[in-house]
């Protein structure tokens, strides 16, 4: 099927359900932008893995993270979006349109925002995955005032981790950084602003090997890698910054990405191929914040119908 009539058809297809694609689709919807949201996992995205947000604008005392994802996605419903439950697996571009290759069916769109931000790589150590949202955390600015006063461990040595470090000793009685070298990749003005902070102490050559505590953080296994010994240190959180993957593998090799993978957009949200656009985190240079993911779905949506008012092809 390549330019044959497809059975389901869309002015606009959002691909993602998190809090970015969620406000796609509500600007979309009350533009009257015939619109499908197509989401492979629950609503909310990555934001299903914090628990406390207490820097979304509107709730001075904070909102639980599933709670601020059941009011967005209610107010999606209020608008009338449409969503479907798939994986999209392809999405290739057609004379006038794109075709979506998902795990429900065939989807052709006019338009496409692609809204699937990245998955945070994980160290796979035992009690990571039991404790996340309970000190186990890939966010700094999200969660670290949550650890006041606490012992905080941040995992990697690269830009994001000394940034972390840094955010973090403000909040923390005490930061150690554990990195599996025995010097920092990070930059260089970064590394001496975080060998300065008093807070900060390096476990260099080092990895954690698990994480220990029964509802909360309350112990991490630090492994040297030169000598083979393990011991075990108290820690009321671990931050994992080890990196991120976007996902973004079904689009075409057209879409230009940097060299990590990551979608490069232009200032109106729109990619390199002509009708395809993204927002939040899987854009190149995303700040992976919930604020900053919302403000990029808008100006996508806004792209998306200058791009189809251009091309005559909106539907009234």
């Amino acid at each position: 099927m390549n330019n044959e009539v497809c059975i389901r058809s869309h002015d606009l297809v959002i691909i993602g359900g998190g809090a970015t694609g969620l406000t796609a689709a509500i600007y979309a919807a009350r533009g009257r932008i015939d619109t499908l949201l197509v989401e492979g996992r629950i609503a909310g995205g990555q934001l299903i893995n914090a628990d406390l947000i207490e820097n979304f604008p509107g709730f001075p005392d904070g909102i639980m993270a599933t709670d601020l994802v059941a009011l967005i996605e209610k107010q999606a419903e209020r608008f009338g979006v449409q969503t479907e439950r798939a994986n999209v697996e392809v999405v290739q571009p057609r004379d006038n349109d794109f075709l979506l290759q998902t795990s429900a069916g065939d989807i052709c769109a006019r338009t496409v925002i692609v809204c699937t931000g990245g998955r945070h790589k994980h160290l796979g150590v035992p009690g990571e995955a039991e404790l996340a949202g309970r000190g186990v955390s890939y966010c700094a600015t999200c969660d670290g005032p949550l650890f006041r006063e606490k012992i905080i461990f941040v995992v990697g040595g690269g830009n994001t981790a000394i940034d972390e470090a840094l955010f973090l000793s403000r909040f923390a009685k005490r930061v150690f950084v554990v990195h599996r070298r025995d010097q920092l990749r990070g930059e260089k003005i970064l590394q001496e602003r975080a060998f300065a902070n008093p807070k900060i102490e390096f476990i260099w050559s080092s990895v954690v090997a698990a994480i220990h505590g029964k509802s909360l953080v309350e112990a991490v296994e630090i492994m040297d890698l030169k000598t083979h010994t393990t011991k075990s240190l108290p820690a009321g959180a671990v931050f994992i910054a080890i990196g991120m993957q976007p996902t973004a593998g079904f689009l075409p090799e057209t879409v230009a990405k940097d060299e990590f993978g990551f979608i490069i957009t232009d200032r109106s949200m729109r990619t390199s191929v002509p009708g395809i656009f993204a927002a939040g985190d899987v854009v190149s240079g995303s700040l992976r914040q919930i604020t900053t993911g919302v403000g990029e779905a808008t100006i996508a949506v806004l792209s998306v119908q200058q791009h189809l008012d251009a091309i005559g092809m909106s539907k009234p």
